[in-house]
């Protein structure tokens, strides 16, 4: 038998796969299935900001925000997840199941919600993953200013909470590295780690119709070069945890994370599309693979090919085809 602990956040993992926040983390009944099936811990479905302001506002007649379309959608949403039935969600989660379970936020603003993750805290979440949805599409805003967003909420939760705290990035940032970088160094948050990266709703175009349409929700393998790239890059430079998700979805998936220096994967695509019996079949892949390599724990090859491990790292840093397609050797 391959140990397959490791730590992420500081927390104890029995293995480093993680059921991403989706749907399926969305019950008590679903995070015991998840927990059966092998998952080292789960990240709860997230709580969205504007869920939070309106039932601060008390009732929706009294709450207004900037946020396109958030009034019609809190309007609906908040009929099947109110914020005490979240609250109620962390704890029957945290009883029922002895794996770490985490909570999650979708966030936009360092607004009065941030006093709210002190109620997650007291539910019993062992950690708390900030999902900041931020599209920098405004022409108007610097690249500064909507980094400035980053800190605010950081520091205004890392003074509301003790337990250890996740930011889900984005990779819509012309100086990612130095971003990161200055998030982990920044003495006024206390950030545990990094998840690579936030997933957000693509549009499509539909030309029979002739109308703005949504793509594919799921994730493939394909999608994993992105996060596998800047893990690779950070992970060795930064002393953080970095979570890779997005395009996992088996055992090898989960082996080139782990190479790249991730601490922990989240799975949440080939859930949907395989079961959550997939968690086992990841893990036996990942044992079997350890065997074959003869690895008889995680630590003896976490980031054995990130940046500045590697024999050769440059691949994380080409963006052109030259070798690919120019010819040259």
């Amino acid at each position: 038998m391959k140990d397959l602990s490791t730590k992420y956040l500081g927390l104890d993992l029995k293995n480093p796969v993680l059921a991403g926040s989706c749907g399926l983390t969305g019950s008590v009944d679903k995070v015991k299935e998840l927990a059966e099936a092998g998952a080292g811990g789960v990240v709860l479905k997230s709580l969205f900001e504007e869920q939070i302001e309106a039932e601060l506002a008390a009732n929706l007649g009294d709450y207004h925000t900037d946020y396109p379309d958030a009034f019609e959608y809190i309007r609906e949403y908040t009929r099947a997840g109110s914020v005490d039935e979240y609250l109620a969600l962390v704890a029957d989660a945290k009883e029922a199941v002895d794996i770490p379970v985490i909570a999650s936020i979708n966030c936009v603003s360092d607004s009065e919600w941030t006093d709210f993750a002190k109620r997650v805290e007291k539910a019993g979440a062992d950690g708390l993953e900030l999902n900041i949805a931020q599209l920098p599409s405004d022409p108007k805003k610097s690249g500064e200013q909507n980094e400035k967003l980053y800190f605010s909420i950081l520091k205004k939760v890392s003074e509301t909470v003790d337990i250890p705290i996740a930011l889900k990035m984005s990779n819509y940032s012309a100086g990612l590295a130095n971003l990161v970088s200055r998030l982990a160094w920044s003495t006024e948050n206390r950030v545990a780690g990094f998840v690579l990266f936030n997933r957000y709703y693509r549009p499509d175009i539909d030309i029979q119709s002739l109308k703005v349409s949504k793509a594919d929700v799921f994730s493939t393998p394909a999608d994993i070069c992105e996060s596998l790239r800047w893990i690779g890059l950070l992970s060795a430079n930064i002393e953080k945890d970095f979570a890779a998700s997005t395009g996992v979805h088996d055992a090898e998936g989960v082996i080139k994370q782990l190479l790249a220096g991730a601490a922990a994967v989240q799975v949440v695509s080939t859930l949907y599309k395989n079961g959550t019996g997939q968690i086992g079949e990841i893990l036996s892949g990942l044992e079997q693979w350890m065997e074959e390599k003869n690895f008889n724990s995680i630590a003896e090859f976490r980031g054995r090919l990130s940046y500045g491990k590697a024999e050769n790292p440059a691949p994380f840093e080409r963006v052109q085809f030259m070798k690919q397609f120019g010819g040259v050797v």
